[in-house]
């Protein structure tokens, strides 16, 4: 449940759609609420922080992600799972039909996300490479599935920088920018010398022994001489659409 939704119910009881003992079942499970002996899900997360409880699925059984996915609908509208496999995927969707599965991203999601917080205001995310694309949209699911608009410029590294300077205007027009590049991750200095809005950059592991899994772009990006970077763990697309959207949203709250 996340402010909206709380809204919504209050809303709902208010005009008689829902009764206060209906409403008082659905505050239950707050702050949370336990799942065997292997889970205690943060049904207060979306209200709190603005995004509700997301699930990781490495480590979890199918069974396990299944239980957790269908005890969080019960409380919310939308869920978002990551780094699923496609086995976990198979299960979700034997019990939730309505799930869905981006197998280049590896999300799971039920639901569908909301209303763009600002039609006018957007998140710009951009890959150095075809290989870095997976973790791109990671990056921008999660944005859209929070309530950013997300334009994506994919495969513009600067072995072709052209690719890049053909897409100046949609770069200055974006109001925070997610830069996604692996090998000696450059991009982010050469993007952020170009606009005047935040840039989140986000080293992946893409690149030969010498990038050293990623750590090689990560130092790049760490040592940016480019001002307004900020920088995410390796591969780490979801942390980089979340703090983006924070970025976002703030912005389009004080327009």
């Amino acid at each position: 449940m996340d402010a909206n939704d709380l809204k919504k119910l209050m809303v709902s009881v208010r005009d008689g759609g829902t009764s206060v003992d209906d409403a008082i079942d659905r505050f239950r499970a707050m702050p949370y609420e336990r799942v065997g002996d292997y889970a205690r899900l943060d049904t207060h997360r979306g209200i709190r922080t603005g995004l509700p409880e997301v699930v990781y699925c490495p480590g979890k059984t199918p069974e396990q992600l299944v239980e957790i996915i269908a005890r969080l609908l019960a409380t919310s509208a939308r869920v978002l799972a990551t780094r699923a496999s496609q086995a976990q995927f198979d299960v979700v969707k034997d019990r939730l039909p309505d799930a869905n599965f981006n197998g280049i991203a590896g999300l799971i999601t039920v639901g569908v996300p909301p209303e763009p917080i600002s039609p006018d205001r957007f998140v710009c995310v951009i890959s150095a490479g075809t290989g870095d694309i997976p973790i791109a949209e990671e990056a921008a699911i999660t944005l859209e599935w929070q309530g950013s608009r997300v334009e994506r410029i994919y495969d513009v590294g600067v072995a072709g920088i052209h690719r890049l300077l053909d897409q100046v205007t949609v770069l200055q027009q974006a109001n925070v920018l997610v830069v996604v590049a692996g090998m000696e991750g450059a991009l982010v200095s050469v993007v952020a010398g170009l606009v005047s809005r935040p840039v989140v950059a986000v080293p992946t592991s893409i690149g030969y022994g010498t990038s050293f899994g990623g750590v090689s772009a990560l130092l790049t990006m760490l040592n940016s001489c480019a001002g307004g970077v900020a920088v995410v763990n390796i591969d780490n697309g979801f942390g980089a659409g979340c703090f983006a959207h924070r970025i976002n949203a703030a912005a389009s709250m004080g327009a």
